[in-house]
């Protein structure tokens, strides 16, 4: 079967915020020049849902606030995998942990039997979600990615050991919020950067969640704010 590369995939992208009360750095690495998206940029850690996303078990959910703008315009279902999405490439691209101590109830698939070697169980509890964008059309890969916020304190892991991490991305640091400006990013992660410069002083799940939403017809500029239309009417 020949897979559409251009099809939009659902995709989860963490934003680690550290010591964000006194001199606020978030988790960073590049991307690769041979990568087929985004060669050579400056990225947060993140990826595409993968099927077997849906059948993990989470030991908290993300928050309900989150949970309600997470469904908003969207499927309904696709929040779980989202967020067990998102602890699953924090781990994979960084060595990160997002989870807590305890044994799995189901016997870990493949791309989590090293998650599970560490003695913890993914959770969604911490993580906020703040953004939401569409990629372009014309470009060769196409993601809906749901950006989530995440204070570094809330690791259950060193977050200065990389040790565990793939060779996704290389050079992964610790970057001064108010100097990733200087680094070569791209324009999506630009925008995002706005808003988790607003929400440094901000510790709870927002609100209103920007929504930068691309189809072939037309780019919008959109909130997610509770409003909740069904998403196969759209």
């Amino acid at each position: 079967m020949t897979v559409d590369k251009t099809a939009i995939r659902n995709a989860a992208t963490v934003i680690v915020l550290r010591d964000r009360a006194s001199d606020p750095h978030i988790l960073m690495g590049q991307r690769g020049a041979k990568a087929a998206f985004m060669p050579n940029k400056f990225v947060f850690p993140g990826g595409a849902v993968d099927k077997a996303d849906a059948d993990i078990p989470l030991a908290g959910p993300v928050p309900g606030l989150c949970l309600e703008r997470l469904q908003e315009q969207s499927d309904p279902g696709m929040a779980h995998p989202l967020a067990v999405a998102a602890v699953r490439e924090l781990w994979e691209e960084t060595g990160q942990i997002i989870g807590q101590k305890g044994s799995w109830d189901i016997t870990p698939p493949e791309d989590w039997v090293s998650y599970a070697e560490t003695g913890h169980v993914p959770s969604g509890h911490a993580l906020q979600f703040v953004f939401r964008a569409i990629t372009p059309p014309g470009r060769p890969r196409r993601f809906d990615a749901r950006f989530f916020l995440l204070d570094a304190a809330e690791l259950a892991s060193d977050p200065d050991d990389f040790g565990q991490a793939c060779d996704e991305l290389s050079h992964l640091q610790w970057i001064p919020l108010q100097k990733a400006r200087e680094f070569d990013l791209p324009f999506i992660t630009e925008v995002v950067l706005a808003e988790v410069e607003a929400r440094v002083d901000n510790p709870g799940p927002p609100e209103i969640v920007p929504f930068f939403r691309n189809t072939d017809e037309e780019a919008l500029f959109m909130q997610l704010k509770g409003r909740m239309p069904d998403w196969r009417d759209e």
